[in-house]
């Protein structure tokens, strides 16, 4: 069964970081675009940035432009989303996703999704 599995989510004060990660099971991933998700408490979930396959192409939402970095290692399977300077919005579940199309993942539309890693920034 195919797979995505985050980690890396935790609390962290404002201004602090984090390092999410997304480890996908299948090698066919690795051909595939991916892409980070969050959703807050009460909120629709948004795009945060996406990546294709390849590394080329990266797409940040306005928010945390500036402030996070979407990378990724295909021989690892492992796509990573770096964040700093937090902030108390940042506060929300995070997605790892992935599909075929980059357009479908920036769309918000990918047809795989993992479980999610809860962010909490707090003082």
């Amino acid at each position: 069964q195919t797979q995505l599995v985050e980690s890396g989510g935790g609390v962290v004060q404002p201004g602090g970081s984090l390092r999410l990660s997304c480890v996908y099971s299948e090698d066919t991933f690795g051909s595939y675009a991916m892409g980070w998700f969050r959703q807050a408490p009460g909120k629709e979930r948004e795009f945060v940035a996406s990546i294709s396959w390849g590394g080329r192409s990266l797409r940040y939402a306005d928010s945390v432009k500036g402030r996070v970095i979407i990378s990724r290692d295909n021989y690892k399977k492992t796509m990573t989303l770096q964040m700093d300077n937090l902030k108390f919005e940042d506060t929300a579940a995070y997605y790892c996703a992935a599909d075929e199309r980059y357009d479908t993942v920036v769309m918000g539309s990918p047809a795989y999704w993992g479980q999610g890693t809860q962010v909490t920034v707090s003082s």
